[in-house]
């Protein structure tokens, strides 16, 4: 293949009718103009957007400060200590109240 692109392509477009082409000529500048104008709120919605990191949000509510220590920059596996102390203790009151308060002062 010792042809070019553009020689391959010459052909078709002089074979094309005259009043095609001028309308298709038409059809793009009046398209471009659509485009660029589209283009352009595209390009100033960019320009006005923050740059650089984001700011670090600052945690706020008991929730929020928990998640912020213990699952923040340095996690670690306190969660999982405060989980088991807590079912350790709702444990203790089920127990106590559907069953040891019934012994507190006669035997079963």
């Amino acid at each position: 293949m010792s042809s070019s692109y553009k020689e391959d392509l010459t052909p078709t477009l002089m074979s094309k009718d005259p009043d095609l082409i001028e309308a298709d000529e038409i059809s793009q500048g009046i398209g471009a103009a659509q485009d660029a104008a589209r283009m352009q709120r595209v390009v100033s919605f960019y320009e006005k957007l923050p740059r650089g990191p984001a700011p670090e949000i600052k945690a706020s509510g008991l929730l929020g400060r928990y998640q912020a220590r213990y699952f923040g920059k340095n996690p670690s596996a306190a969660p999982i200590v405060h989980v088991i102390g807590f079912l350790i203790v709702l444990g203790y009151c089920n127990e106590y109240y559907f069953h040891l308060r019934h012994h507190k002062n006669n035997a079963h």
